[in-house]
């Protein structure tokens, strides 16, 4: 869609949940798409056009995100839509886009094994966290993994690619179980109690919502992490945000982001976000998504005076972003983007202390086509786009 020379606002729909299990983050997603959308505005917008969100609560429903994308592409005539974080969500909303020629940029990392023309997948895919994840745990807590997810796409395809890399070590997967997302002190309490039984080198979970944080208190109180690493690709700031001080002291987390990433577009981005919506809120790899999507999508629709689909991703896989993650780009080949691997450990303060991280951007493989470990080397330059600082 060709952009107009007029003046008029561009509309522009932030997709995300307010209300709901997974509310907690999916506010910080708005936050940080907002934010973005005042500094492109600070800088005079796309092309001139102001930048106008327009965003309604999804109530962290995928029938409802659906709904409510059709009331923003067909009522408000908005030009892009920016948003998700469940995978149920994303695939909710992409038949709407495609049926109506529109672009979602999906603003959160995800399992992979998709790809849609009128998507900008703006996160990691699974070699972009769990191949490093898995290796750290391998060769630093042992090969014994109970995997614990919540019932749906995310978690079941991360489990598998766990699977698949424990079964390559010549490890073993204990159990596998999955929760609702609403799941309750009985349902996970019986889960914990069966972790204990097994007694896993790793315990590796994807429960997301707010349910994570009742599970790990439950793992807490059965004293699991005494002999057990806590490892998640979900845990981020704004679930410890939910936690009682200290309760996820230890635990690892694989990210492309987190809050204590020493870059100089890092230290911008915590003090404006701070600024803008209080000192005292965090952010997490999930904001940082949302905020350097919108950024890098915005500034090639006014470099190509176009929404377009393929002329965006043309001028994303040309341009550099100084993301504060570090520099990214697009990849032409699989219309992901490079992006920055690390392992992050939960300090008392509740924010990460990094262990290990990527020597350069990755390239994503959103399909795994090499998914074996030691095809993945985080100190060997895969594509060097520019180190951290």
């Amino acid at each position: 869609m060709a952009l107009g020379s007029d003046h008029s606002p561009l509309l522009v729909g932030a997709l995300y949940s307010q209300t709901g299990p997974t509310a907690y983050v999916e506010r910080t997603q708005l936050n940080a798409t907002l934010l973005a959308i005042e500094e492109a505005n600070a800088a005079g917008g796309v092309g001139g056009r102001e930048i106008v969100a327009r965003t309604y609560d999804a109530q962290s429903d995928p029938t409802r995100f659906a709904r409510v994308a059709e009331h923003l592409l067909d009522e408000d005539h908005v030009s892009l839509l920016i948003g998700c974080y469940m995978t149920n969500t994303r695939q909710a909303v992409v038949p709407v886009v495609e049926r109506r020629g529109a672009i979602l940029a999906y603003a959160a990392p995800y399992e992979g094994f998709e790809y849609s023309p009128n998507v900008i997948y703006g996160g990691a895919v699974p070699n972009q966290h769990i191949l490093l994840l898995a290796r750290h745990l391998m060769a630093n807590r042992g090969k014994r993994f109970y995997l614990v997810g919540t019932r749906y796409t995310f978690p079941i395809e991360s489990n598998r690619v766990m699977m698949t890399l424990v079964a390559e070590q010549k490890g073993q997967v204990l159990a596998e179980r999955y929760v609702k997302l609403d799941a309750q002190r009985r349902e996970l309490a019986a889960i914990v109690d069966d972790i204990k039984a097994k007694r896993p080198d790793v315990v590796f979970c994807t429960v997301v919502g707010e349910a994570a944080s009742l599970f790990y208190a439950l793992c807490r109180d059965a004293d699991i992490p005494a002999h057990a690493a806590m490892a998640s690709l979900t845990i981020t700031e704004a679930e410890l945000a939910l936690m009682p001080p200290g309760l996820a002291e230890g635990h690892l987390t694989a990210a492309t982001y987190f809050q204590s990433v020493s870059t100089e577009a890092n230290r911008r981005f915590v003090r404006a976000y701070k600024a803008r919506f209080g000192a005292h809120e965090s952010v997490n790899a999930m904001a940082e998504t949302a905020y350097g999507l919108t950024h890098m999508v915005l500034a090639a629709a006014g470099r190509q005076h176009s929404l377009d689909a393929d002329a965006l991703r043309a001028e994303l896989a040309r341009t550099t972003f100084e993301a504060p993650q570090g520099p990214i780009r697009l990849d032409p080949d699989n219309g992901h983007f490079y992006l920055w691997p690390r392992i992050g450990r939960v300090e008392a303060d509740g924010q990460f202390a990094i262990v290990e991280e990527s020597a350069a951007a990755v390239k994503p493989d959103p399909y795994l086509i090499n998914h074996s470990l030691a095809d993945w080397d985080p100190v060997s330059p895969v594509a060097m786009l520019g180190k951290t600082g």
